[in-house]
């Protein structure tokens, strides 16, 4: 009985040496700045923390500062799997949902008159794509695109808001 208790103890003692060894280590988390939305005339960060090498999870705030947008704002959080060869980096593919508010406006296209209707709030889900590449010093150059939809809304013919668009043109630093 007490060599079975001691042939145990060394052999789970082994396995967890052998589950020490197996971790790699590399830096999990990203800041972001969309740089196209910028010269747009909208802000967008994100904050993206990586899972392991092939798969993180992260989260986009998108805030106009012009009214020149219908948009009011936009919370994007999503799951992105990698393909690259290095952690984290090359093409990807994500899943998304987007909590948006958009101001719907009517349009009298007979007498060129534009008025506020409503404030309109919704959740889309979404797939997208893209590619990312880093520096061995952890600059982070992004390009991305996808479209969801949203769920709740009612559609309206006057409305153009039942599909939603994400994407960009990103910078950003892995630490």
């Amino acid at each position: 009985m007490k060599k079975l208790f001691l042939l145990l103890l060394c052999l789970l003692s082994l396995n967890l040496f052998a589950q020490e060894e197996g971790k790699s280590s590399f830096k999990r988390n990203e800041i972001k700045g969309n740089a196209l939305f910028l010269v747009l005339g909208t802000f967008e960060a994100t904050y993206e923390r990586l899972i392991n090498e092939e798969s993180g999870f992260g989260i986009s705030l998108h805030v106009p500062f012009t009214n020149d947008s219908d948009i009011n704002f936009s919370v994007t959080p999503y799951y992105r799997f990698y393909f690259g060869k290095k952690p984290a980096a090359g093409f990807f593919v994500e899943g998304f949902g987007m909590l948006n508010q958009v101001d719907d406006y009517i349009y009298d296209y007979n007498s060129n008159f534009e008025d506020k209707n409503e404030t309109i709030t919704d959740f889309a889900f979404g797939l997208g794509l893209g590619g990312k590449w880093i520096t061995n010093r952890g600059v982070i150059f992004e390009i991305n695109a996808g479209v969801g939809r949203n769920l709740f809304s009612e559609y309206n013919e006057n409305r153009d808001y039942e599909f939603i668009g994400r994407g960009g043109i990103t910078v950003g630093y892995r630490f």
